[in-house]
């Protein structure tokens, strides 16, 4: 940069002396000078930093002289001109990246040559991007040409009412911007998030005022803070550990917004907690009970929210019912749509059912250190007024007036649309099902037009329905949905023309499985036992494809409808499918006869479909364990022909395979000596499955097996071998969180302290006859004292 050929980086600066004074390092060099005289410094050591070479320092200071200072400035601008010049050359130039900026902010510039898979995948998004922009320029006039020509057009999203505006299309809501939180504020509410995720406050009450001072400084930002990305979850917090008053406050922030709220990203996920949590105040409104919390802040504030919940429920639906066309296939407001019906119906909030009917697998889950208040209302049916019946039976009225044959199967297809029209025909079903006035409108003769006597022509358009929907990955699910809340009639008539004659068929195919299922779960006895007979020669196609959750199905249905022969031949068919040997069983089902190899070329999807496959075989190995009899002698004999390691692979494994061992505990014995043979191969692994995630489970489940009883016992000094490795191993156990979970339910402490306590606390799980002091077998002794006493 100036001109000066030198290997060493040097520092200019005005004052030599200063330099002098704070790098003086001694040394045998040239140009030295006594230490007592004040001159002008010439020792190159002490003022060359790093090495000190004698040789740069010259030149430098030569060229110094020569170009002086207005010289070098010159140089120094050209060179950066220079690297400006060639970093726009870098920048026009595709096979290069620049990694530096332009303008260089110094001169050391950076750039990669581009990859030939780079340049490609550069070409084809440049290509992409052209595309999108001739397809936004003629997007205006394709959709008008389509409206005009066809009103009821089927796409992602389908209207319901009429009188849609060209240039907005399928009645779609206008967006709002609420704005964006500063910078401090974010901050602050990020460090708030942490907070209350931790719980790390040193007492209730210091949390509840943290909380306060929180709303306080979210009033009037409620918008923003529900619709941004970093502090959605903290809204979220919020309204999980909000009071009635405080819960009522966001509604009347959120009034006027719901429909941009809903069908955003973020937002739609504060929506939704905020009307599940405010579903129980509805309840205990209606019963005119009132928080205690409520009451103390009511005494000392004079502002008193003059609205009820129901009414902020009503007002909200009235918000949205002029876009619920839109709304039943928005990818993030049918969520909430659904919500907002639960809440109406008055359905219980949790549950499997209800749990993936709401969400799908990949929500992420948000929770609060401390437990809501809520818990025994969202478990159990509400009482609604009578206003949110009325409520629900509206929206169903409008969405099957305002929708033909053919946008309901358009809607049934429908990734997001689907889970909503499930719900939609369950809840008409319940409530106007045993209305004759209502009956012939009702969603389900919508879709299948004059069931059940139309099901029974093979060209009829329910039949047809019911044909396309059976192998449709999201119309199957409809399909499951009527299979289990339509009426009698309707059911026969689709037991006696598909499920009854085709049941082998269905069962097969990995889609019309499910609503299989759903059917044999509905069947009769004798239905069932046709059913099973027609299924058996197809068992072992169904192990070899992996139906075990068919198998399972059947089973369960078998014992509950006693069809006792059935259910042994089923037994008999699966051990022969599971291998040569009936031993095979557990290990066939459990994957435990297979090498857990992972593969970093197989696919994602593959992995995960096998451990799905692995589940189901556990699933059907424990529910053949919970029926007595054959099924459950199968499977103990299969547990006892396994060596000690597989026991262990099985106990550690997951929760599915863990679930197979304490289910084995807690079943009768069907094979002599079973739970004491399973007890003492596990023996010797005692401490791996203390410390194991899932194998601690197995050992809770041994401790509360009595030491005497018929059919379910484990002898006591077994127990006490297992208590014995426990207490030798006492400090590593307190080490994790399974070893003292275990420690304590084994009450490792008492058997340490005071044994013959413990000795009396483990028998307290034996049944009361065989109890010390009320053993139905008499000692001899005692047999001895009673014949002398009768003599």
């Amino acid at each position: 940069m100036l001109n000066v050929p030198v290997t060493c980086s040097f520092l200019l600066g005005p004052d030599m002396k200063v330099f002098h004074k704070a790098n003086t390092l001694p040394a045998g060099y040239l140009f030295h000078t006594k230490e007592e005289e004040d001159a002008e410094v010439w020792d190159l050591a002490d003022l060359t930093l790093q090495c000190g070479r004698k040789g740069d320092s010259v030149k430098l200071a030569l060229s110094w002289i020569y170009y002086g200072a207005a010289g070098f400035e010159k140089q120094i601008d050209h060179a950066f001109e220079v690297a400006h010049h060639l970093a726009t050359k870098v920048e026009e130039d595709g096979n290069f990246q620049l990694i530096s900026s332009n303008p260089p902010p110094c001169l050391q510039m950076g750039k990669n040559r581009k990859s030939k898979r780079q340049l490609i995948r550069d070409e084809k998004k440049l290509k992409r991007k052209n595309q999108e922009f001739e397809e936004e320029e003629t997007s205006h006039d394709a959709k008008r040409q389509r409206f005009e020509a066809q009103p009821e057009a089927a796409g992602d999203f389908i209207p319901l009412d009429e009188g849609n505006d060209v240039n907005r299309p399928y009645d779609e809501p206008e967006r709002e911007f609420f704005g964006m939180l500063a910078d401090e504020e974010q901050e602050y509410f990020r460090r708030a998030d942490e907070m209350l995720e931790l719980d790390d406050f040193p007492s209730a009450e210091d949390r509840d005022i943290f909380l306060e001072n929180v709303y306080k400084e979210a009033e009037g930002k409620e918008l923003k803070l529900a619709s941004s990305q970093s502090c959605s979850r903290l809204m979220e917090r919020l309204i999980m550990l909000s009071n009635t008053r405080q819960k009522k406050h966001l509604f009347e922030a959120f009034a006027s917004h719901f429909v941009t709220l809903v069908t955003h990203r973020f937002a739609s996920h504060c929506c939704e907690k905020l009307f599940l949590v405010s579903a129980p105040v509805v309840t205990r409104e209606l019963a005119g009970i009132e928080e205690e919390q409520d009451k103390a802040e009511e005494v000392g504030s004079e502002e008193k929210p003059t609205s009820s919940m129901e009414e902020l429920f009503l007002l909200t639906l009235d918000e949205l019912e002029q876009h619920l066309t839109y709304l039943l296939s928005d990818r993030f407001a049918s969520h909430t749509l659904r919500v907002l019906l639960l809440v109406l119906s008055g359905r219980p909030l949790e549950g499997a059912s209800t749990k993936s009917l709401l969400q799908s697998k990949k929500k992420e889950h948000i929770s609060v250190a401390r437990p809501t208040a809520n818990s025994e209302l969202d478990s159990q049916l509400r009482a609604v007024p009578e206003s949110f019946t009325m409520a629900t039976q509206k929206i169903i009225e409008d969405t099957a007036a305002s929708m033909d044959a053919t946008a309901l199967r358009v809607l049934a297809t429908h990734p997001t649309g689907n889970p909503v029209l499930q719900l939609l025909l369950e809840l008409d079903i319940s409530l106007n099902a045993k209305d004759k006035n209502k009956k012939d409108s009702l969603l389900l003769f919508k879709l299948l037009p004059g069931a059940p006597s139309s099901l029974n022509d093979a060209t009829s358009s329910a039949t047809d329905f019911i044909n396309q929907m059976l192998y449709d990955p999201i119309g199957s699910r409809l399909i499951e949905s009527i299979i289990t809340h339509s009426p009698a009639q309707v059911f026969k008539g689709l037991h006696a023309n598909f499920f009854g004659p085709r049941i082998d068929s269905y069962v097969r195919n990995d889609i019309a499985s499910y609503p299989a299922i759903k059917a044999l779960v509905r069947m009769g006895k004798d239905d069932l036992a046709n059913a099973v007979e027609k299924i058996l020669p197809e068992v072992t196609k169904l192990v070899e494809r992996g139906r075990y959750n068919v198998l399972k199905t059947l089973l369960e249905r078998c014992n509950v409808r006693h069809a006792t022969s059935q259910l042994n031949s089923l037994v008999k068919l699966i051990c022969s499918a599971a291998g040569t040997d009936p031993n095979s069983l557990v290990a066939k089902f459990c994957g435990l006869d297979e090498e857990e190899v992972v593969s970093k070329n197989e696919p994602q999807q593959f992995a995960k479909n096998k451990l799905v496959l692995k589940s189901h075989g556990c699933q059907l190995v424990t529910a053949m364990l919970s029926i007595p009899g054959q099924p459950s002698r199968a499977v103990q004999a299969s547990l006892l022909s396994l060596d000690s390691d597989q026991i262990l692979r099985l106990a550690t494994t997951s929760s599915p395979t863990v679930t197979v061992l304490t289910t084995a505990f807690s079943a009768p014995s069907q094979v002599p000596n079973f739970h004491k043979a399973l007890v003492s191969k596990l023996m010797q692994h005692t401490m791996e499955l203390a410390n194991s995630q899932f194998g601690h489970k197995v050992l809770i489940a041994i401790v509360s097996v009595p030491s005497k009883g018929q059919g379910l016992s484990i002898p006591f000094h077994l127990k006490e071998g297992v208590i014995s490795v426990l207490a030798s191993h006492e400090r590593e156990l307190r080490d994790s969180w399974t070893g003292r979970n275990v420690w304590r339910t084994w009450k490792g402490d008492l058997w340490s302290h005071r044994r013959s306590e413990w000795i009396r606390w483990i028998k307290e799980f034996d049944p009361a006859e065989t109890k010390d002091g009320l053993a139905s077998k008499p000692k001899p002794w005692q047999t001895a004292r009673a014949g002398d006493k009768r003599r």
